[in-house]
Parts: structure tokens; C-alpha cells; sequence
């Protein structure tokens, strides 16, 4: 794998890893995305650090949820990154 590739991964990696925490991919998916944590040390540094902000907030902010519209409008603009990120994965 050059260089070019193994960034390319990195970077689709990082930017599902909340999609990963919340078990919000596809089995498949996660398998493909732990087998790079399990393989790449600087993802795996960035995974942790992300698994800890979550758990900070999860912590802090427990019982509290947001507003059902603040809810909604989030759900809406992340699929939108979603989407957004599956497009870039395919770029060459």
C-alpha cells in the first residue's frame, strides 16, 4: 500500500469513527474499520482520543437530552456528511 493510499484510508477512517462508537455502520463496516485500528497505530491513537471525548460527554452531560428539533436537524445534517464522506471515498 503507497503512502497516498494508506492516508486516503486514514482519513475515511477518522471520519467515521463516531459512526464506529455508536455502532451506527454497517457489521461489515465495523470489521473493515477495526482491521485498520488493529493495523494502524496513528488511527488507533486518534480512535482513543475520540472514544474519550465521547465518554467525557457522556459523563457530563448524562441524563440531559437535547431538544427533539435540535435532534432532528442534527440527524438530517449528518447524513448529509455521510453521504458527503461515501462520495469522497470513491474519488480518485
Amino acid at each position: 500500500m503507497s503512502d497516498d493510499d494508506k492516508k486516503t484510508d486514514c482519513s475515511v477512517v477518522i471520519s467515521e469513527v463516531y459512526l464506529y462508537l455508536d455502532l451506527e455502520c454497517s457489521d461489515e463496516r465495523r470489521s473493515l474499520i477495526q482491521t485498520h485500528l488493529d493495523e494502524c497505530s496513528s488511527c488507533l491513537r486518534e480512535y482513543g482520543i475520540e472514544h474519550e471525548v465521547k465518554a467525557l460527554v457522556a459523563r457530563c452531560c448524562g441524563d440531559e437530552t437535547a431538544p427533539k428539533e435540535l435532534r432532528e436537524r442534527l440527524k438530517v445534517k449528518l447524513s448529509e456528511y455521510v453521504i458527503e464522506t461515501e462520495t469522497r471515498e470513491f474519488l480518485p
